[in-house]
């Protein structure tokens, strides 16, 4: 992502200029379908501050519109209820001239091209994950898990992200003295977690060296390993294998080179969890504007493409969808941005605010439509004995049987070498 330190002026420009309340026709076609007004009452409405919204829009499409905002172009009051609204008509396949050569320009960059190729791995560590570990830290829960949270039986956002971590956990058998590799392993949360309630060890490996770092310092005395590499240069064996949020920046032309991959990194009788995001449908090419500025060389899969590419590599022993969650995720994230902003804007500027805004509620109502799909696929070799019962938290987290393990008991053994003890 790129970070501006200039401050920029948003007030925008109140000379003279033609009507901004009666958008071009196409413009206006489309917002009617989902019942958006410019200069409306209602919070999804828009405010149009300058007229070169429209054509922004109309030449460059999500790109355009996305940039105007964060120029100040435009305002809206409730922009996950507007993305919703839009999303659920499925505005970006109505898009007419210039819009539309730029989205088959974009379509044809992604077929042509290994946008997340070995060369590009580290792209997006430098230009979305290093921005900075103070933004993370105030948005995020306490383990710093930037991923969907489960929230069927949470509360608050840190209940939430220590349900999904346990229910990982308990979905892939772990059991103390088993090895775990965890592929885009974040700022270590999760193998933490899964050290400290599981006595298991890891190996995470990050293309971000800011994580890197931190994951390090987060994890001191455990047994515990994170290496800065990418997934294809990866040797070894484990018995568990688990990759959170990491699938979206492998690209379709990589997926059967990922899936080969942690197939020889697996054991026969392991399991793998894949935990990412998913588009309802297959689409050619991610959103220009996240592509940009938020996840570089990014692409969500779909669910023909992720059957397609497990096919003859990895048996799917359960399919878990909790897309709505996300939206829940997102919301509580953004709310922590906002109230953390004061602080925030002494290293930030305006223009970060506002790319940060429309990237976390944008994305809201991208799941809230019910577009974006969360999914959790438990995966094993097909030399895997035994039947897979699939795993659901029930009833009350409370409830006796149901609620996270504590940590277990560490002790040292005369070699030094610190274990967990059930």
């Amino acid at each position: 992502m790129v970070m501006t330190t200039q401050q920029a002026s948003l007030e925008p420009d109140r000379r003279q200029r033609p009507d901004v309340s009666r958008p071009p026709r196409s413009i206006g076609r489309l917002l009617e379908r989902a019942q958006v007004r410019v200069g409306g009452s209602q919070p999804w409405d828009i405010e149009v501050h300058h007229p070169r919204m429209y054509s922004r829009a109309l030449g460059q499409g999500t790109l355009g519109l996305g940039e105007s905002y964060v120029d100040g172009d435009w305002d809206c009051n409730a922009l996950d209820e507007l993305f919703t609204r839009l999303m659920r008509v499925d505005v970006e396949t109505q898009v007419a001239g210039w819009a539309r050569v730029r989205l088959l320009v974009e379509a044809l960059r992604h077929r042509v091209l290994n946008l997340q190729a070995p060369h590009r791995a580290f792209q997006v560590g430098e230009r979305h994950y290093d921005v900075g570990n103070d933004v993370f830290e105030r948005m995020l829960d306490s383990r710093l898990i930037y991923s969907c949270a489960y929230w069927e039986h949470a509360r608050t956002l840190e209940e939430a992200q220590e349900h999904k971590l346990d229910m990982i956990c308990r979905k892939l058998r772990l059991q103390p003295g088993q090895t775990l590799l965890d592929v885009g392993c974040g700022w270590g949360g999760l193998a933490r977690f899964a050290a400290e309630r599981y006595g298991v060890s890891v190996l995470g490996i990050t293309v971000s060296k800011e994580q890197l770092a931190l994951a390090r310092e987060r994890t001191r005395g455990l047994p515990v390993t994170f290496e800065l590499t990418d997934y294809r240069d990866l040797k070894g064996r484990f018995d568990c294998i688990v990759s959170v949020g990491m699938f979206e920046h492998v690209g379709p032309k990589n997926y059967r080179v990922y899936f080969d991959r942690l197939r020889q990194l697996l054991a026969p009788e392991g399991l793998f969890l894949l935990h990412t995001i998913g588009n309802h449908v297959t689409a050619a090419a991610t959103d220009a504007w996240i592509d940009r500025y938020v996840f570089p060389n990014g692409k969500l899969p779909s669910a023909r493409e992720l059957a397609q590419a497990l096919e003859g590599r990895f048996l799917i022993e359960d399919w878990h969808n909790f897309g709505n969650d996300y939206d829940r995720t997102l919301m509580a994230w953004w709310r922590n941005f906002e109230a953390a902003w004061p602080e925030l804007r002494e290293r930030y500027d305006a223009r970060f605010y506002r790319l940060w805004k429309y990237y976390l509620l944008s994305c809201a109502g991208f799941f809230r439509s019910r577009q974006g799909q969360l999914w959790q696929l438990v995966l094993a070799r097909r030399e895997r004995a035994g039947t897979y019962r699939s795993y659901r938290p029930q009833g009350d987290a409370q409830s006796p049987g149901n609620e996270c393990r504590p940590p277990l008991q560490r002790r040292t053994r005369q070699d030094g070498v610190t274990v967990a003890s059930p």
